[in-house]
């Protein structure tokens, strides 16, 4: 993966390297697809523990829904869902880390707790299908979360710690040791909070380790481990409370890699392993008795990918790869008499080949063209296409054209648990066609990117009355369009400007996925200090399932930070005030979990 900073501090700079649309550092500019960055400084400026808000900030089109002040959970009442375009939910949108897929083997969804901000060095997002290249799963998007590495030679070591509303405590430090050919980086975050409203508490350690060799200019190895530990309660809806709802988590991700660097040929071979170990008390509403049971889960999700891209002439990529999955997991209840009652054990495995070509003409001109089949133990095969162009006719500005396939497999919940279950589904899949221009101003300080796109989509599994009982079955279909714009301005040196705004019409509406989207933020660094100021307007958000529940709302953040140390900021101390929603507005994502009002936190920002 990109091991080389970005050198422009933008989000969409039309020049930055990407390597999630081709498995290799390709210029932005030449990828058809809609690719939003999200980099370390952005990142940084947040003082955020988890990842994915700042991505709802950050990027057009992309959703996570939230129901506090910090944690997302899982099982009943769990927020953390993603949507980019409308379409997410389940397992729709894929999320990984340095290329290789992080979610659920049993039920299939995100890990949205396990995505820590101090963890990474950028996000790429692509804002439509990424399955050529990823599979089942990347249907509505992919986030791909690069992760740190330290690069100069020494030792870097960071530390945080902060204080906030509803007694929220948020413990960081990090480490980055380079000498010689060997690299290390490792970190451990620790959150906690009461919660804003009873029984809402929240708990999380998780731990990182990454580490690399390089044998020489052809071969590097590396190797990562990521580990979190969680307890939370579920409080229920505000009109039904639950009581005991009660979650202990143990999630795990580790990976292990070869890559090479010829003049003419780059690729890798990876392999991953995640695992998953899932107490959980599904509690009992008022008048109700308390569970006689423990639901537990394990889960995994193991797989090999094998890649080589070769420059065959100039201009030319062409890119071969072999993946290869096997995901799922074991359920049942630990009953309070001693005996179990076996739920599942169950795994599916996938086997794809890919090849991707793209070739540029006399740089102006570039095309980018390929196709995966993949082959699915439970429903055979699926032929993925995806094509594109894109065109500079002149120095800073970029048209860009693509079709592309995306898919998401059934996952084992729809399969084979509970009473919907039907082992003979095949996969939802869409189509989405899309346009963009960006342009380039003020010999790069100012930057704009506009996309319009149109997603048909169809078998989607929807639960029906069959002989007389409920079955998962693909009779869904949905027509999903809308615009996506992002502008980065670097107005002076110490001033920056960013906003964004998606606006989304579907014709069959589903929670989660505003109509509207607006955001817009400022940085200021005079001298010592630094502000930061972000304003985020959602309009035509639908907070139940059934869609018969509307919210709109404006919530307002802001930082101040005063450094103590070097004016490269590289080293020192910094103290920070930080205010969610200053306004104190009242909404609610999901419905029935009202999110609170003006929340502030403060801390310390070392770094020696």
């Amino acid at each position: 993966m990109a091991e080389t900073p970005l050198e422009v501090d933008s989000l969409i700079h039309l020049n930055s390297v990407v390597v999630s649309a081709n498995r290799i550092e390709v210029n932005r500019s030449s990828v058809p697809l809609t690719i939003s960055i999200v980099d370390r400084e952005r990142i940084e400026s947040s003082s955020e523990s988890a990842l994915l808000p700042v991505l709802s900030e950050q990027v057009p089109g992309l959703f996570v829904t939230e129901k506090g002040i910090t944690g997302f959970g899982v099982s009943t009442g769990a927020a953390g869902t993603i949507n980019i375009r409308g379409v997410g939910g389940g397992n729709k949108v894929l999320v990984l880390f340095d290329g290789q897929p992080q979610w659920a083997g049993l039920f299939g969804h995100s890990l949205p707790d396990t995505y820590v901000a101090s963890d990474v060095e950028k996000v790429e997002v692509i804002r439509g299908p990424g399955s050529l290249l990823y599979g089942s799963n990347a249907m509505g998007g992919v986030i791909n979360i690069i992760t740190r590495r330290h690069h100069a030679q020494g030792r870097k070591t960071q530390a945080r710690l902060m204080y906030g509303s509803y007694n929220t405590q948020k413990y960081m430090v990090n480490n980055g040791y380079n000498i010689g050919n060997f690299s290390s980086f490792v970190s451990i975050n620790h959150d906690r909070t009461d919660g804003h409203r009873p029984n809402s508490d929240f708990w999380i350690t998780n731990g990182f380790a990454n580490l690399g060799y390089r044998f020489n200019d052809r071969y590097k190895m590396t190797g990562d481990i990521s580990l979190a530990k969680y307890k939370f309660q579920n409080p229920g809806e505000v009109s039904n409370p639950i009581f005991d709802n009660k979650m202990d988590i143990f999630r795990g991700t580790s990976s292990l890699g070869v890559e090479n660097h010829y003049e003419k040929a780059s690729g890798a071979l990876r392999v991953f392993y995640n695992w998953g170990n899932h107490r959980i008390n599904d509690g009992y509403h008022a008048g109700e008795q308390p569970q006689t049971y423990l639901f537990r889960s394990t889960d995994h999700n193991v797989g090999v990918q094998l890649y080589e891209s070769f420059r065959l002439f100039t201009g030319n990529h062409f890119t071969v790869g072999i993946d290869y999955k096997n995901w799922g997991g074991h359920a049942w209840n630990d009953n309070n008499d001693g005996t179990r009652t076996e739920t599942i054990d169950k795994s599916v495995s996938e086997t794809a080949a890919y090849v991707i070509m793209q070739q540029d003409f006399f740089e102006k001109l570039g095309v980018n063209a390929g196709v995966r089949y993949e082959h699915n133990s439970m429903f055979g095969g699926e032929w993925v296409p995806q094509a594109g162009l894109t065109f500079r006719p002149f120095e800073g500005n970029v048209w860009k054209a693509s079709l592309s396939k995306g898919f998401r497999s059934p996952n084992i919940r729809e399969l084979y648990m509970y009473m919907p279950a039907n082992p003979d589904l095949q996969p939802e899949r869409m189509m989405n066609y899309e346009i963009s221009v960006g342009q380039t101003f003020l010999d790069g300080q100012l930057n704009a990117e506009v996309t319009a796109f149109f997603i048909d989509g169809k078998d989607m599994i929807r639960v029906a009355q069959v002989d007389g009982r409920p079955l998962n079955v693909n009779t869904g279909s949905f027509i999903n369009k809308g615009i996506e714009a992002e502008v980065n301005y670097q107005i002076l040196k110490n001033l920056s400007f960013h906003t964004n705004y998606s606006y989304l019409h579907q014709s069959d509406p589903i929670a989660g996925a505003p109509e509207h989207k607006f955001y817009a933020g400022a940085t200021y660094a005079p001298g010592r200090f630094t502000f930061n100021l972000g304003l985020q307007s959602v309009f035509g958000l639908y907070t139940d399932e059934a869609c018969t529940k509307q919210e709109d709302y404006t919530v307002l953040n802001a930082r101040a930070a005063y450094h103590f140390g070097p004016a490269s900021r590289e080293k020192g101390l910094d103290i920070f005030l930080k205010g969610e929603n200053l306004t104190a507005t009242r909404y609610q994502i999901n419905d029935g979990f009202p999110m609170p009002k003006a929340i502030f936190m403060g801390g310390i920002d070392v770094t020696f």
